[in-house]
């Protein structure tokens, strides 16, 4: 049976956990003299929102420079306060959160941080917090200028179930990908008149499968021709070697339909897929590869698009890659 790539530790820029698109509201929230890096919160709304305790359903939002929220935040509960992963530091917490329509939940959590682009290019970062008790959370921001610090805020709702034992948020993960390079599934058409993104993608016994998507969203036909390019790499942006990119069916046969290598044209709306695949097998000590991104060409000369599978290829060294096919 297999199971979707969010279900891991460790997720890609379009396997995310659940976001919820809230800003801060809550203030009175005191540290817990006797908890290890925990908090005692107060719900308080000092934004006037009317409280509510369900949790919130809202649709995400995407902000990449959102006001710090009022109040007072806690001190930071780390066991190192206010230390950074990956330039993205935690720098204040706070009890409640209001949600798209102005309902403050009063048993959300709020975190505030902040995110510095250490590199030299634009960036467009996805970042997976954590805290117990709580949903986790993904924001998306970009795009970052080299050398900027951007503030934020994430929002947690109440875990069903588990209990809080003091706020104590943590990143799980931070993956970026250059700005100029980033997967496109909504919004104005790119220049190159497609998109080109990636799914969540499926695991089951050591095989994965993800799909690579592709949209004329152009005023003009779009030829492919036969498989997509693809390039291995690897978490500092650099390209992985020694892996080779092979037909799908030498990893596995995905399903009943042929894997046909011929020039197809898509009209404008029209859209078409390439499956990838792999396997996590390890067979020797050493040598395993795990590289977080796949930058895609949809053909010879088109623009890249960067994905985050979370490529975990063990010590096969395959990539296997279907041919582009129309979709329905």
């Amino acid at each position: 049976m297999r199971r979707p790539f969010g279900d891991r530790a460790v997720v890609g820029t379009l396997a995310l956990t659940a976001t919820l698109a809230l800003a801060g509201c809550g203030a009175g929230q005191t540290a817990s003299p006797g908890a290890s890096g925990g908090t005692s919160p107060r719900p308080a709304c000092t934004s006037g929102a009317p409280g509510h305790d369900a949790p919130s359903l809202a649709r995400p939002t995407v902000t990449a420079d959102v006001p710090r929220p009022p109040g007072s935040p806690s001190p930071v509960p780390s066991a190192a306060p206010g230390a950074a992963q990956d330039g993205v530091r935690i720098t204040g917490i706070y009890s409640g959160a209001v949600d798209e329509d102005g309902t403050c939940r009063q048993s959300s959590l709020t975190a505030a941080f902040s995110l510095t682009n250490p590199s030299r290019r634009e960036m467009t970062y996805t970042i997976v917090f954590d805290a117990r008790g709580y949903t986790g959370a993904t924001r998306v921001v970009g795009s970052v200028k080299p050398g900027r610090t951007l503030h934020g805020t994430v929002a947690m709702a109440r875990s069903y179930g588990d209990v809080a034992q003091g706020a104590n948020v943590s990143v799980l993960s931070v993956r970026s990908v250059p700005t100029a390079e980033a997967p496109s599934t909504g919004g104005s058409c790119p220049a190159s008149g497609v998109r080109v993104y990636a799914d969540r993608g499926d695991a089951a016994m050591g095989l994965r499968v993800m799909g690579l998507h592709l949209e004329n969203c152009g005023r003009s036909p779009y030829t492919l021709e036969g498989r997509p390019l693809l390039q291995i790499v690897d978490a500092d942006h650099e390209p992985v070697e020694g892996i080779r990119v092979v037909p799908g069916e030498q990893v596995a046969l995905l399903d009943n339909s042929p894997d046909l290598v011929r020039p197809l044209t898509l009209r404008p709306g029209e859209r078409a897929r390439a499956d990838i695949a792999w396997r996590n097998t390890v067979e020797a000590f050493g040598g395993a590869v795990n590289a977080p991104y796949l930058r895609v060409r949809a053909k010879a000369g088109a623009a890249p698009v960067m994905v985050t599978p979370e490529l975990d290829l063990g010590t096969t060294g395959r990539l296997g890659v279907r041919a582009w096919r129309k979709e329905p």
